[in-house]
């Protein structure tokens, strides 16, 4: 039974390279193996700790070989054996989670060293030696190092505080993890686990998956659980919600709507970018005389609002009570989170998309969203930001901090060409027709031609097409499920964000 909260099979293949949260060993060696273990329990970096992987043998660049060499069967008690004895060395104790796993036909044991709760840890060098010396160790890159000097010394400051992330939350029970949508995370993320959770009580299947800890008399949820599958996690956390606030006359003007967002973390950062993506996107395609390839361009490219949004989520606060907001109007799209980045990175580097921080905030939460691939880490999401709004010739983002970095704000200016669009859904009822009228208020989602027929009334097609259908495909009112397939049976047809909003400047009417 595998006991990984992740596929093995994809942490081989596509986490291919040794790195600072992978090690692949050939066969059972004890003194280096519990040294690896030891840094990753240190977990310097913040990365949520690593994977030791013993019978996978890998070529001089660091890539795994297939199939594995493997374990003989006879083999797996001795090592166990020896890794208890020599995980009992570790100062303070510290056992990873290990796994027998069978990879192309191949017996692989797989030790999982999540960041231990009670760093600093130290190893011997020579767990079989008789005068044992002991060494912190930490991961530098692809190797494990023996932690000197400056650096021992801030792996000791590190130690001070456990991650408020990975934390127990003594105010909450087991009961507070659904095991449903712990299951559910399993199976989008495709783990093996997945198949076992199932079978597990919830207190066996959370501390697999490092959600909760404690003395087994009292067990307790950490703060990552609760902030994922807890249904209200806002009981725990308050503040934890995303307000998304439209200000259709500018950030200065009488009228505002606020749409608040709440839910576990994934759920609540999902759905706030649906809403923005269906009511505030605009596109429009521009044709060039001189090529036969069109340019798309975005008010506000989404790929840059989906990266600061999660950027956001994953490194604000969850202590501070306050929530993240987005701010939107015809200008500037603006995400606000508390509080700001680290003292270590300067302004201009964030500004150059230069800056580069291994101090997260929130290692566990950074664990979940990478599975969920919602985010990449490794300090790409400035420098994507800055490329996805160049590439579709927008102004560049502009990054806020104030002195004493209590906050954090993203703009991200409107493009030039689209600046007014979203105002003209308050100002052009007299370019609608009647017949557009009654197609507009008709519509329900993703619709045939046949179901916008019978919804209107109607059974004369070639006047439903061009009376109704074509003018408010024209104007960019409604547009179809599948442009590259005018004619397909499976075509549908649904409002656009400016159909969408045109709907909720009409009294009578809502957005769909």
């Amino acid at each position: 039974m595998s006991k990984l909260p992740i596929n093995l099979n994809d942490l081989l293949r596509q986490r291919t390279v040794e790195s600072e949260r992978i090690e692949y060993k050939t066969g059972w060696n004890p003194d280096a193996i519990t040294r690896t273990v030891c840094a990753f329990a240190n977990d310097f970096e913040n990365l949520g700790g690593g994977y030791v992987v013993i019978g996978q043998d890998c070529d001089g660049n660091g890539q795994p070989v297939f199939p594995p060499i493997g374990l003989v069967s006879s083999q797996l008690d001795k090592i166990q054996r020896e890794l208890l004895a020599a995980c009992q060395l570790i100062q303070p104790p510290y056992f990873p989670v290990l796994s027998v796993e069978q990879v192309e036909g191949r017996t692989l044991i797989v030790l999982w060293a999540p960041g231990g709760q009670t760093r600093p840890y130290k190893a011997p060098e020579a767990v079989t030696a008789n005068k044992k010396t002991w060494r912190y160790y930490i991961r530098r890159y692809s190797s494990t190092v023996e932690a000197k000097g400056d650096t021992e010394r801030e792996l000791m400051n590190l130690a001070a505080k456990v991650p408020f992330d990975d934390r127990y939350n003594q105010d909450a029970r087991l009961d507070d993890l659904p095991k449903p949508g712990i299951q559910a995370f399993l199976q989008e993320i495709e783990s093996e686990l997945a198949a076992d959770a199932p079978l597990l009580s919830i207190e066996a299947l959370a501390r697999q998956m490092n959600l909760a800890g404690g003395p087994t008399e009292s067990p307790w949820p950490k703060n990552v659980g609760l902030l994922f599958f807890n249904e209200h996690p806002d009981r725990f956390f308050p503040g934890l919600q995303i307000d998304v606030v439209w200000f259709p006359e500018g950030a200065s003007g009488d009228r505002f709507e606020e749409k608040t967002f709440k839910g576990p973390l994934a759920r609540m950062t999902r759905e706030a970018l649906n809403y923005i993506q269906r009511n505030f996107l605009i596109e429009t395609v521009v044709k060039h005389a001189d090529r036969a390839e069109v340019t798309r361009i975005w008010n506000f490219p989404y790929a840059a609002i989906e990266e600061a949004l999660v950027n956001a989520v994953y490194h604000r606060s969850y202590e501070e009570r306050e929530p993240i907001e987005v701010r939107i109007s015809h200008d500037e799209l603006v995400i606000i989170s508390y509080p700001g980045p680290d003292r270590s990175i300067r302004l201009e580097e964030l500004r150059t998309g230069r800056a580069v921080s291994r101090r997260y905030r929130n290692r566990r939460i950074g664990e979940f969203l990478k599975e969920l691939d919602l985010t990449e880490g490794r300090s790409t999401g400035i420098p994507k930001i800055l490329k996805v709004m160049a590439a579709n010739g927008s102004s560049a983002p502009v990054f806020e901090t104030d002195d004493e970095r209590l906050s954090f704000v993203v703009r991200l200016p409107s493009h030039p060409a689209l600046r007014a669009d979203l105002a003209t859904t308050e100002q052009v009822t007299e370019q609608v027709t009647e017949q557009v009228h009654r197609l507009l208020t008709t519509m329900r989602g993703d619709m045939s031609r046949q179901d916008l027929l019978d919804a209107l009334g109607m059974t004369h097609r070639e006047h439903f097409r061009s009376a109704y259908l074509k003018p408010a495909l024209d104007a960019g009112w409604v547009e179809m499920t599948l442009p590259d397939k005018p004619n397909s049976s499976k075509q549908r047809y649904r409002l656009t964000s400016i159909g969408q909003r045109w709907l909720k400047a009409h009294p009578g009417n809502s957005i769909r």
